[in-house]
């Protein structure tokens, strides 16, 4: 608790400056709370860890080195504060701590030197998440945002988040403004997802195309009970970025490279023609509810990079999904949902055929199949990838038979649409021939299916209202899978075990 005490005296000082040079500005704090356990065997449905690329190389580890540590303790806190003048003027600094019990400083056993240390050790584990400006242009509805904040492009709401880029903080510019009133919105901006070689580039290697940055218009109209969402990004990729660095997600399972670029790119010559290449995403999102309490939401997705360079290193692909809930009645919500996107052909040597995604967080009924709405994010989901695949599945959504306790109960299938062959080939190229070699961080197994692969999984997620800001959660999941030897090789598949989830813990707002 040492970092809290060190954020809370930061914050402090903070106040005093602000209040002592401009007294007409007012402070509002807000945040939360989570300690949570978790119990979660069957990763990847071997226990064993998946590969993890390790240099741009790329070199990797291989899966199955190691065996998992089934119970996680996590503790983390954020703190948001707003500084506003007036309506129109705000600035919003959002600092946490994060990390599991028995590790670094942050811990409840084995305390280090560094717990009694200095006030400035002691802040070295706080990290800021959110950090930016937003004001409203002078005598107008225009609304400009700068800085590190949360971005999420559009999806209909059933879905969680973008399939694309949602659920996460990026460096960025955003300008809002109202074209028709409650009816027709743009919104625009600017992202820098990825800067590997930031001011400087490598010592003698001249001028280096290592960014990733985004260009987006959203364009939102509502009309009575519809309301649709079309939107666009273009990014620009430069040939020289990391893009093996390993995003961090609740599992810390994908990288930009599976997610953005061709399997091409691992067969010779291996790198980009181009020293940039433009990656573009059109598509929409519905919501109907003109039927009320019947409510539809779909969206409807295409996208594609590197189409100007050499074949093997294009990808594109389209990605679908359609859901519909009842909210007619008070002690539950049914909900069912499906989705739909291309897979891997036979062949590398035409690109891939797989929508390109930059981070994403998406997933219908809080399934924990997929990395998407989890009270307790850190060691939460299987991380299995949605693009590639096709599904569906049901939700009673809102159960409340019991004062103050609500649950939500859902069940997912979800099939492969990747040529077998693809895979195969891959995992063999990458294993020096070894037809057995299996995953590699590009294909893993139990995250990327194919045509003859299947996982179905079933989660129940209670949540008790003990006060008015203080939740207890219990969040479970059970998931089976089918897979092929052929593809992975005996040692992975053999091993295979249904995944187990309990993550219990209270949840704290204020």
């Amino acid at each position: 608790m040492q970092r809290l005490a060190g954020m809370i005296l930061a914050m402090g000082v903070v106040f005093g400056l602000v209040q002592g040079t401009m007294a007409d500005t007012t402070v509002k704090m807000s945040g939360d709370a989570r300690i949570y356990g978790v119990y979660f065997s069957g990763h990847g449905f071997t226990g064993w860890n998946p590969p993890t690329w390790t240099s741009t190389a790329p070199a990797w580890t291989r899966a199955a080195t190691r065996t998992e540590e089934p119970l996680d303790i996590w503790e983390r806190f954020r703190l948001r504060s707003d500084f506003s003048s007036g309506e129109s003027v705000k600035f919003r600094l959002a600092m946490k701590v994060e990390d599991t019990w028995g590790h670094g400083i942050y811990t409840a056993a084995n305390p280090t030197a560094g717990m009694r240390s200095a006030v400035g050790k002691l802040l070295s584990g706080v990290q800021v998440y959110e950090a930016y400006l937003q004001f409203k242009w002078p005598d107008t509805d225009i609304k400009v945002t700068a800085g590190l904040q949360e971005l999420d492009l559009p999806q209909s709401s059933l879905f969680s988040t973008s399939i694309v880029f949602g659920g996460d903080r990026a460096a960025s510019l955003v300008v809002s403004a109202p074209l028709v009133p409650d009816t027709l919105r743009l919104t625009t901006g600017f992202a820098r997802f990825l800067d590997t070689n930031q001011t400087f580039d490598a010592a003698g290697a001249g001028h280096q195309d290592d960014e990733l940055d985004g260009y987006w218009l959203t364009l939102p109209v509502t009309v009575g009970g519809f309301k649709a969402v079309p939107w666009g990004l273009l990014s620009v990729a430069g040939r020289s970025a990391d893009y093996y660095t390993n995003i961090d997600t609740s599992f810390g399972f994908t990288s930009y490279a599976e997610n953005l670029l061709s399997a091409g790119i691992l067969h010779a010559p291996g790198k980009w023609k181009n020293s940039q290449n433009a990656y573009s995403w059109a598509g929409s999102a519905f919501e109907v509810t003109t039927l009320d309490p019947i409510r539809f939401d779909a969206d409807v997705i295409y996208g594609a990079g590197a189409m100007a360079d050499r074949q093997q290193f294009q990808r594109s692909g389209w990605f679908l999904d359609l859901g519909a809930e009842y909210t007619g009645w008070d002690l539950l919500t049914p909900q069912l949902f499906a989705w739909w996107s291309t897979g891997e052909d036979a062949s590398w040597r035409n690109g891939s055929e797989r929508m390109p995604i930059i981070r994403p967080s998406w997933g219908p009924g809080n399934s924990f199949l997929f990395d998407d709405s989890q009270a307790f994010g850190r060691n939460s989901n299987m991380g299995i990838n949605p693009v590639g695949a096709y599904g569906i599945g049901a939700s009673l959504n809102d159960i409340s038979f019991v004062a103050d306790l609500t649950q939500r109960l859902t069940f997912t299938y979800l099939h492969g649409n990747n040529s077998p062959r693809a895979i195969r080939g891959l995992n063999c190229q990458l294993g020096s021939g070894d037809l057995s070699a299996g995953s590699n961080p590009y294909f893993v197994m139990g995250r990327d299916l194919t045509d003859n692969e299947y996982v179905y999984g079933l989660n129940l997620d209670n949540a008790y209202k003990i006060y008015e800001n203080l939740t207890g959660i219990v969040e479970t999941g059970w998931a089976h899978g089918h897979f092929q030897e052929s593809v992975w090789g005996s040692r992975l598949v053999h091993k295979g075990t249904d995944a187990l989830k309990i993550a219990f813990g209270l949840n704290y707002k204020f």
